[in-house]
């Protein structure tokens, strides 16, 4: 049955307007359970005292670079994969899939060979004293262990969306998200094993995802991507073309958390520890609206890919600006709804007494910085536009320019010239928008080229 016309392959064929609605779907139900997941771990470990949070804090940007390469060795795959899927390059895709695979097994020996041996020794860098420094070390070197299967999981979800599979590749998302958030407080307090219980909670949970992963590839076979040494044939433009996606990509993801760690910096310039805590609140209610983006944003890479391997422009337009116009009204919604309830959603992280001196501000910030969604549809569609046609470092130039340029630097200076913590909030929309009008343009004009290049 492997290689057969799949449902997944015609959607990516078909109606690039369709297209965008029946993947984006399934890819932004997978990604909400887990959002809803990293605020349920934070709930369970936070039980377990401050020390055990601070532990989990110190690995947290560490895990974020593995999941960040993972991802983006994914994106690169799922790109590669669609591109020739449009061409009807079957073999092509089959290659593609091998390369992904053995990539994703040589990234993952290399992250527990490198860096078990010195990560004790990379927490006391950072000035953590030794109780946290031995929690956070028994904590790091099970999912270091794991991180084969954290690139695994990202690389087949990502074949799996390049050949248009999204319902599976939702599937996975949520059975391993699920599955932790019922792990965590058996493997944490009904087993006892405390923080190491929240990190044998995870790698159990990608274990299985992995099983899946690797059953729907490898056993069961009825995917159109056919995954066999047998016709495996070593290819460095093979190689250089998941790269020249993936590792932009990667850098992406990066550039996001940097610009948070700035971001946070200048919240502290601003109001002080309770700037940040006001900051941190109101950007983890905005994060949720950004879920549909991301969804809208998977499915743009894959359906323009399809496009531009069928050098199809008018499908590849047709797909980039239905995304926009699709995110851009889910958003409008989205914050509507956070402005309207700013003083309820505010209530959820001011309900104790020693939190009510940020309960204005907080509700302040809440019908402020969700306006920055609006036009954020604009500049991350043309991202994924970018990465669908295969040329990443374009991606990457736009996320830098939106994240650490336009809204560290305007949230920066409308705070030096005096605007307080509105000042941050004004800085983050405000820069956006510049961002999302330049990165809109930049993709149309590509658009355009491309039109002239393919005629």
């Amino acid at each position: 049955m492997s290689g057969k016309m799949t449902k997944g392959v015609q959607i990516l064929r078909g109606d690039p307007k369709k297209a965008i609605i029946k993947l984006s779907i399934p890819m932004m139900i997978g990604m909400l359970v887990q959002t809803i997941y990293n605020l349920a771990d934070g709930i369970w470990v936070s039980g377990l005292g401050p020390d055990a949070l601070a532990a989990v804090g110190l690995f947290f940007p560490i895990f974020t670079g593995i999941i960040a390469l993972a991802a983006g060795l994914g994106v690169g795959a799922s790109s590669a994969i669609a591109r020739r899927i449009g061409a009807r390059n079957k073999k092509g895709v089959d290659n593609v899939a091998v390369h992904a695979i053995i990539l994703s097994l040589l990234l993952g020996v290399a992250i527990p060979v490198v860096m078990l041996p010195t990560i004790d020794s990379f927490f006391r860098l950072m000035g953590a004293k030794e109780d946290v420094v031995e929690l956070a070390t028994a904590y790091a070197r099970v999912l270091l262990i794991g991180a084969f299967m954290a690139v695994f999981n990202n690389v087949g979800n990502g074949i799996l969306r390049g050949e248009g599979d999204a319902n599976r590749a939702m599937l996975a998302m949520v059975l391993g998200s699920g599955l932790n958030i019922v792990l965590d407080p058996i493997f944490i307090y009904t087993l006892n094993f405390g923080i190491v219980g929240a990190a044998y909670a995870t790698l159990l949970s990608m274990t299985i995802t992995s099983l899946f992963i690797a059953y729907w590839l490898f056993i069961k076979r009825d995917t159109y991507v056919e995954i066999t040494l047998r016709d495996f044939s070593p290819s460095w433009e093979i190689l250089k073309d998941i790269l020249r996606v993936g590792l932009p990509a990667s850098l992406s993801q990066l550039s996001m958390s940097i610009a948070m760690f700035f971001l946070n910096r200048v919240a502290i310039m601003a109001g002080g520890e309770n700037g940040v805590a006001v900051f941190t609140s109101a950007w983890r209610v905005t994060m949720l609206g950004i879920v549909p983006i991301l969804g809208m944003a998977a499915a743009t890479t894959a359906v323009t890919g399809a496009a531009y391997g069928e050098r199809n422009t008018e499908k590849l337009e047709a797909a980039y600006l239905y995304a926009i116009k699709i995110a851009f009204m889910i958003e409008l919604g989205v914050v509507s709804f956070i402005m309207a309830f700013a003083p309820q959603v505010a209530y959820l992280f001011t309900y104790s007494e020693i939190a009510q001196v940020i309960k204005q501000e907080l509700i302040s910030a809440l019908r402020t910085l969700p306006i920055f969604l609006l036009l954020t549809p604009f500049g991350m569609m043309t991202s994924a536009m970018f990465q669908g046609i295969g040329e990443g470092e374009k991606s990457l130039i736009l996320t830098i320019f939106r994240t650490l340029v336009m809204q560290v630097g305007f949230a920066y200076t409308f705070v030096n010239l005096g605007l307080g913590l509105r000042g941050v909030w004004l800085g983050i929309v405000v820069g956006n928008m510049v961002a999302a009008v330049m990165g809109f343009t930049w993709g149309r004009v590509r658009i355009r080229a491309l039109r002239r290049a393919l005629r």
